[in-house]
């Protein structure tokens, strides 16, 4: 039986089970990926992109999925959303203090995640675990639950001089990390980190700042059927025809037996996907 239907990508909608399970999202429409593992599929970019905020027709994407006005005045597209220790909501100069104050101003947790190799992390507490399973991690565990994003992006700031805050994309689409001890990877970062992280906590308490010891380590499988020895990445702008054997999806990429294609990247192009 055969599927073809066109829509607007986003990123793929995830859920935590025994091996995570996948929605294609194309406007309104939702595909479940996982039942299509070692099959043909086909991803035909049809030439338009449209703002995921406003609408408007757009010749690139910004962003992830934001035409250029809308990338250069909203608040989820300020460079502190990249670097939250930037954060400029104190200096009243944030693009809507009532978004900051929703979405900024919300707990956050800070997290071991073992993706390409053990990284650390920050994310809103409503996006536990998508946030570990967009990055490909096969492991993550929390060991800061803080009160604003300005806070988690503090700690990060200050444990990632002693461990990386970067996934290696391509090696984490090659094959699993082997696993770790995260807790003791915890305690030993935190014990590096102490003079840092006890200013941060005389700043603003140790009831917005908590450390976390009780947490266990979360694990996450995913639906590969065979990784790739080499990594080689479609782009639609200039291939606007992927196709191949589905043999896994991981984070957010498809991988095919021709080549991955990170689909968060091409949010709000308008696509037809074939089955």
């Amino acid at each position: 039986m055969s599927t073809s239907v066109s829509g607007h990508l986003s990123k793929m909608q995830v859920q935590l089970a025994e091996q995570v399970q996948y929605l294609l999202p194309l406007d309104d429409q939702r595909l479940p990926l996982n039942q299509l593992l070692g099959k043909p599929v086909r991803l035909e970019y049809l030439g338009d992109i449209h703002c995921i905020h406003c609408g408007r027709r757009s010749k690139k994407s910004f962003s992830q999925g934001y035409c250029y006005p809308c990338f250069r005045k909203l608040p989820q597209c300020d460079t502190c959303i990249m670097s939250p220790e930037k954060c400029h909501y104190h200096q009243g100069t944030c693009r809507d203090p009532a978004w900051g104050e929703q979405y900024c101003f919300a707990d956050h947790f800070v997290y071991l995640a073992n993706s390409s190799g053990v990284k650390v992390g920050i994310t809103r507490g409503s996006q536990v675990p998508t946030r570990w399973i967009d990055q490909g991690a096969t492991q993550a565990l929390p060991i800061f639950r803080v009160q604003s994003r300005y806070q988690a992006g503090l700690i990060e700031d200050c444990l990632r001089e002693h461990i990386a805050d970067r996934t290696h994309w391509q090696k984490m689409l090659k094959g699993n990390s082997e696993p770790v001890d995260l807790a003791q990877i915890r305690d030993t970062l935190l014990a590096q980190s102490e003079s840092g992280l006890s200013m941060l906590e005389q700043e603003f308490g140790l009831q917005a700042l908590q450390r976390l010891y009780h947490e266990t380590t979360v694990e996450i499988n995913f639906p590969v059927l065979e990784f790739p020895e080499k990594v080689k990445s479609f782009n639609l702008d200039k291939q606007p025809v992927v196709e191949g054997l589905l043999q896994g999806i991981k984070g957010q990429y498809l991988i095919l037996d021709t080549g991955v294609i990170n689909i968060r990247k091409y949010t709000a192009y308008n696509v037809q996907f074939s089955a």
